[in-house]
């Protein structure tokens, strides 16, 4: 890691240690909204002063009711969204992660120079052992320095935004209560409606003249209607109110998680790749101290193994050799099989001609019989031809 990040990265703990002092208010009676009869002078001022901007022969007005009190948490929400739109807290865990998995990219087993390269390496030539580590930490320096740049500016965005949820809670705080406000205002106002407004309208209803009377009732529709909308809204807000209370505590979770990731990433800059880049160079060290010793070692093991090696080989050498001497042009095992195919041979030739030889004759005689068969038969048709068939029915064939 290079002396700049490095003074950077001392320079960040006191901004770390800034984030973590703040306090930051807690929600205090969350379900409580004062109504106008409880509320002291001061809240009694702001809630008249919001039911006031309820006009109730205006739709817009009761629709829009309570918006305003969302605008500025709306410009600090789309202030943040600008910033946050194209970055999240996923590049800076990848690049403790890249750290980490490029420092465990050093395995153990390449570390041992007297480890037997697999075919497959030696086939694609991959470099030994030691030589593929010194290349492994010689590219390594320049990730890391260029890892530590990309955390320290992850870290920096993050203390900004960390901030800017500071300002987003204080404002949602703000939001929340002027909620409660609005609510307050609004269910006094339907307390007028339906204890003095509408009964005084229906009371002009059932007093107006005849002529007058439809224009009376349907002043008196259009005021029972727009108390309903007002209601609705009423409600639309409480439910905001309480979906903003539920925004509250996540907005602090986020927080306290952007808290962790900065500590973490700070202690990492600070502590942990120093220390990983101290280990390295000592392995290096290590490894090229050794290495004197292992071509030493590997040289005597080369002298031993030729020995025992040359003696062997002589050994089974010279034991294939006297065996092919002292074997015979032919061997008596094989002659003597080639003599019982020979005998076999024969006699399955003479078994198969005195075979065929009943075979034969046992068909001459089959023969003689189906010649006699088929004279008997023709004579027997000749006699019934000639009108002598009783009489040559009784006589014998042939006679």
């Amino acid at each position: 890691m290079s002396e700049t990040v490095r003074q950077k990265a001392v320079e960040a703990e006191a901004l770390v240690a800034e984030i973590s002092d703040v306090q930051l208010p807690e929600l205090q009676d969350a379900n409580a909204i004062v109504t106008l009869a409880e509320a002291d002078a001061q809240v009694s001022q702001e809630i008249r002063s919001r039911m006031e901007e309820i006009d109730m022969e205006s739709t817009q007005s009761i629709v829009s009711f309570g918006s305003a009190a969302q605008a500025e948490l709306q410009e600090i929400s789309q202030a943040m969204l600008t910033d946050v739109r194209n970055k999240d807290v996923g590049p800076a865990g990848d690049s403790l992660r890249t750290i980490v998995t490029t420092i465990r990219g050093f395995s153990v087993s390449e570390l041992d120079v007297r480890r037997e390269r697999s075919w497959w390496e030696k086939l694609i030539g991959r470099a030994a052992p030691f030589a593929k580590f010194t290349a492994k930490f010689e590219t390594v320096q320049g990730q890391i320095d260029k890892i530590t740049d990309d955390l320290l500016a992850h870290e920096h965005t993050l203390l900004k935004d960390i901030k800017s949820l500071d300002m987003l809670y204080d404002k949602t705080l703000q939001f929340y209560d002027e909620l409660a406000l609005y609510i307050a205002a609004g269910e006094e106002k339907l307390k007028q409606l339906d204890g003095t407004i509408i009964p005084a309208k229906e009371a002009d209803v059932a007093s107006a003249a005849e002529d007058d009377q439809v224009m009376v009732a349907q002043e008196l529709r259009d005021l029972r209607a727009a108390r309903d909308d007002l209601e609705r809204r009423v409600h639309d807000l409480k439910l905001t109110r309480q979906v903003t209370m539920q925004s509250l505590p996540s907005i602090r979770l986020v927080q306290e998680n952007d808290k962790s990731l900065v500590t973490k990433i700070n202690s990492t800059l600070v502590n942990t790749v120093p220390l990983w880049e101290t280990q390295l160079a000592q392995a290096v060290t290590i490894q090229r101290s050794a290495e004197a010793a292992a071509a030493v070692r590997d040289a005597n093991d080369l002298t031993n193994e030729l020995l025992t090696s040359n003696a062997k080989n002589l050994r089974d050498s010279n034991k294939v050799i006297r065996e092919e001497m002292e074997r015979g042009v032919f061997d008596i095992e094989a002659v003597k099989q080639a003599n019982a195919d020979l005998i076999g041979t024969i006699e399955e030739s003479l078994q198969i001609a005195d075979e065929g030889k009943a075979r034969r004759a046992k068909a001459e005689v089959e023969l003689q019989q189906m010649e006699k068969d088929l004279r008997d038969t023709l004579a027997s048709a000749k006699a019934r031809g000639t009108g002598t068939g009783d009489v040559a029915a009784t006589s014998v064939p042939g006679a």
